[in-house]
């Protein structure tokens, strides 16, 4: 499909568009980018609401997203879910299983997921999903939430990308983060204890209050109203706290919106877009073929000690400057 004929239906919210589209910006193929870059440009602006979604391995985050996004789309508002699966260092493969684990949200019609391969790709999400949100937009989305691969101190890049940055926790875990609370934390808008239910409410109950304190020991942030950020109990299975979450998000974004912090953020992280893309160029000009060739004659002369590794670092840095 050309440009023009995938930009027209889905502009009128046309869920084969939008795949199609998604797919569009995530090939790498020359041409195909050409014709992504003109989409992307075409795009109008939205005012929809981009969540950002990281949690500790097996807190329920996929749990938590189906049952936040179905009573999303009670409210009336259109969801869109773009999940970043883990690849393969091996074999690059990503088994894409988001689907499946939100069977019910993935058949919702007032619903769109989308699993994605990080190929990779550092900082949690995939290489495109700046690329794969603006589509989500102007497809009528209301409300874009951006699944991580999981937890890390690297996962914080969706915080460049999103509105809000919730970061979900299991009851009882606090030495769980330990590593990377300086990481994680000093980014989060709202912690969210997931699993506060049954058993597990009143540690559930705990953790709260451990991160509620440890919040506030944090250095206060001009874009943060008073409270903020926040550590709430919520409950994917039952649907306790949800609510409670969905408002205290809305307030945030309001209270930024009026602020005029809002837009200054997208502002950054539209710079942040564009650094993210002129640094990927930069290293795709050591994919082509012959720099590979070049890289490999070089790489071989280290490896036999005939040449140091920052003086090869050089002389393939010169290579690129040089005009072909």
């Amino acid at each position: 499909m050309t440009t023009d004929n995938l930009l027209t239906p889905l502009l009128r919210g046309d869920r084969r568009a939008l795949s199609r589209a998604i797919t569009l910006v995530e090939s790498t193929r020359p041409d195909h980018r050409d014709r992504a870059g003109r989409l992307i440009a075409a795009l109008p602006d939205s005012t929809a609401l981009r969540i950002g979604l990281s949690g500790t391995p097996g807190v329920g985050k996929s749990t938590f997203i189906e049952a936040f996004g179905t009573m999303l789309t009670e409210q009336g508002l259109r969801v869109a879910v773009l999940a970043v699966d883990p690849s393969s260092t091996r074999s690059g493969g990503s088994i894409l299983g988001d689907k499946t684990r939100m069977e019910l949200l993935s058949r919702n019609p007032r619903a769109y997921v989308r699993p994605s391969p990080s190929s990779a790709h550092l900082g949690g999400v995939a290489r495109r999903t700046r690329e794969a949100i603006r589509l989500c937009e102007a497809a009528g989305h209301d409300v874009v939430l951006i699944e991580t691969v999981g937890v890390g101190q690297s996962e914080t890049l969706v915080a460049q990308m999103s509105d809000l940055f919730i970061l979900l926790l299991a009851p009882a875990g606090g030495d769980e983060l330990q590593g990377v609370k300086r990481g994680i934390m000093e980014m989060a808008d709202l912690i969210l204890v997931n699993k506060a239910d049954g058993d597990l409410l009143p540690p559930a109950r705990r953790t709260v209050a451990d991160y509620a304190g440890a919040l506030r020991l944090l250095r206060k942030r001009p874009q943060d109203p008073d409270g903020f950020p926040k550590a709430m109990p919520v409950s994917a299975t039952t649907g306790a706290g949800l609510p409670e979450a969905w408002s205290c998000m809305r307030h945030l974004a309001d209270w930024r919106r009026e602020a005029g912090h809002f837009d200054r953020i997208r502002a950054e992280q539209a710079r942040d877009w564009f650094m993210a893309e002129l640094q990927g160029g930069l290293l795709a000009q050591l994919d082509a073929p012959d720099a590979r060739v070049r890289i490999g004659d070089l790489g071989a002369r280290v490896t036999q000690g005939a040449l140091p590794p920052v003086e090869a670092a050089r002389q393939m840095l010169d290579w690129l400057r040089q005009p072909r």
